[in-house]
């Protein structure tokens, strides 16, 4: 128990350094490509960030571990809208760009009310519904990007962010991926070995310990990013990483091997969609989100946790 604590901490060492330099060389490519950071954010940093939870579930989905691949990618995505853009509100309250809240934000609302349908039907998800995720992430990136390069001269960018020589972006953004990716492993492997030897159920422990941890990568450079300023970086990360865990994570999962669905499942999916649109409503009408909304979603996550201490322990 003493080796796994101290490789936990360990791993959040690196998240914490690796998130520094991957969001400086995030930022850094996007004023070289003249493109704002939020569109960064939603793809290279995005995926960057999410590589924990594909490397779960996917492994997971190989071993036949059902439970854990799907309630890692439903638990991740709550604890980012939750508590990683709650928490980013909480430390500097961030207005949300139109483009984002009226086309990503809206894709993942949308991703969120068709995930449970499809867990519904046939109480799997397979081979078929696989592919039409993974057609559908490759289609979103390709129009993010063609839609950036496209508008850029009038798309807001970010004058402050950080420039640096293309060489030492890449290489802070390869560092610093490598850094998150090895820092995530280590906060989840150990997690699980602790909370194993505590006696916790697999469904609890995908929802909770693996989805927080997996979902570390998000908060740490999220956080990072909204300290730094970078508020478009931050939100566009959870946006971007939610998008991908629905539709490549599942969609490789599927594909690898078919996932069963059960009742707890669907009804997370369910929470999550909720969740989503909850948040969505006051983002749209403020335009942003501010400190108060942050500390609601942030004690929301607590009353989630509380529920899952009390049905699936």
């Amino acid at each position: 128990m003493f080796w796994n604590v101290l490789l936990l901490l360990v791993g959040f060492a690196l998240l914490v350094k690796g998130a520094d330099f991957f969001v400086d060389g995030s930022s850094s490519i996007a004023r070289i490509l003249g493109v704002p950071g939020f569109v960064i954010g939603l793809t290279i940093v995005a995926m960057g960030t999410s590589a924990p939870e594909a490397a779960v579930s996917i492994t997971a989905s190989a071993q036949g571990a059902n439970e854990i691949a799907i309630s890692n990618v439903v638990g991740s995505n709550i604890f980012n809208l939750l508590v990683v853009a709650g928490l980013c509100a909480v430390i500097k309250p961030y207005k949300i760009e139109r483009i984002m809240l009226r086309r990503d934000y809206l894709i993942n609302v949308i991703l969120s009310a068709i995930l449970p349908v499809m867990m519904l039907i046939g109480n799997v998800l397979g081979l078929i519904d696989g592919i039409l995720l993974l057609v559908g992430i490759v289609a979103y990136v390709g129009f993010v990007l063609y839609s950036a390069f496209k508008d850029k001269d009038n798309m807001p960018a970010d004058k402050d962010a950080k420039k640096m020589s293309p060489v030492l972006s890449v290489v802070c953004i390869i560092g610093g991926l490598a850094a998150i990716i090895g820092g995530g492993q280590l906060v989840v492997n150990n997690a699980k070995e602790i909370a194993y030897a505590l006696g916790w159920s697999e469904t609890f422990v995908g929802l909770t310990i693996v989805a927080i941890g997996t979902s570390l990568p998000e908060l740490v450079t999220s956080v990072v990013a909204a300290k730094k300023g970078e508020s478009g970086l931050a939100l566009g990360n959870v946006i971007g990483s939610n998008i991908f865990n629905i539709l490549f994570i599942l969609g490789l999962s599927s594909v690898i091997s078919p996932i069963i669905v059960d009742a707890d499942a669907v009804i997370n999916a369910v929470i999550l969609l909720v969740i989503t649109a909850a948040v969505y409503i006051p983002c749209l009408i403020k335009k942003g989100m501010g400190r108060i909304v942050g500390s609601v979603c942030v004690l929301g996550y607590v009353g989630y946790t509380a529920y899952l201490l009390m049905t699936t322990i």
